[in-house]
This record gives C-alpha cells, sequence and structure tokens, in this order.
C-alpha cells in the first residue's frame, strides 16, 4: 500500500491536489499558481463548487515543469510559455536572457561579456538576495 501513497498528506499517487497542496508541493504561494493559469494556458485545473482548483496529475507536473523553467533555469514568463509550447511541454529549451546594455571599451576585442561572467555575477545576486 506504501507505493500508492505520496509526500502530500499520504494521499494517492493519482489523487488530485488542492491549490494549496500543491503550492506547499512546488514551493510557490497559491497566488502565483493562479497568475499562471492566467499566463500558460495548459495549466487548467478541474473548478469544482465555490471556484476551488484542483490539479490533476498531469496538471501537478505541468506546474512543476513551469517552476523549474522560471525559478532554476531562469526564464521569463513569455520564455517559458515559448519553450512549453514549442517542445509539447517537456523542458528542452535554452533560458530567454533578459537585454542589458552594459558599456564595453571601444578598445575591447570581444564580441560581449562572457557567459562565464554572467552566470558568476548572477550567483552573486541570488546569494545576495537569498
Amino acid at each position: 500500500m506504501a507505493d500508492f501513497e505520496t509526500e502530500t498528506a499520504g494521499k494517492a499517487s493519482g489523487a488530485m491536489l488542492a491549490i494549496g497542496e500543491l503550492a506547499d508541493r512546488i514551493g510557490v504561494p497559491t497566488h502565483v499558481l493562479r497568475y499562471w493559469e492566467t499566463r500558460f494556458p495548459q495549466l487548467r485545473p478541474l473548478q469544482r463548487s465555490g471556484r476551488r482548483r484542483y490539479y490533476r496529475a498531469e496538471d501537478v507536473a505541468l506546474a512543476e515543469r513551469i517552476h523549474h523553467l522560471l525559478h532554476e533555469k531562469g526564464f521569463t514568463v513569455e520564455g517559458a510559455r515559448k519553450a512549453l509550447s514549442e517542445t509539447g511541454g517537456a523542458v528542452r529549451a535554452e533560458p530567454v536572457s533578459p537585454t542589458v546594455a552594459i558599456p564595453v571599451a571601444p578598445t575591447a576585442a570581444s564580441d560581449g561579456i562572457p557567459v562565464e561572467a554572467l552566470i558568476a555575477l548572477r550567483q552573486r545576486l541570488a546569494a545576495a538576495l537569498g
């Protein structure tokens, strides 16, 4: 019987999750899930009486992919939408980088800033904000 249970309050693996349960599972507030529903047309939970949302297994998987794209890969919402629509929901696309104007000395012979330097900067900023 333990094979059929998940970490979420001992529910069976095929059981639907309420919005609060899914929010706790992926670590975002419930209002973020409601926002994602407005931006990702694929994310459509069942709504029962009183507009209570219930997420099926495929909705849970999609919400986890969206969270991965936005919070771990650094995609913008638009970039994540494109990645999900282009790949049929699979997470394979590269993150969309925001356009940032960084002054480069006129004598510099490079085409821009090395990716490694940008990654290091992003990690330092995340550590400072985290």
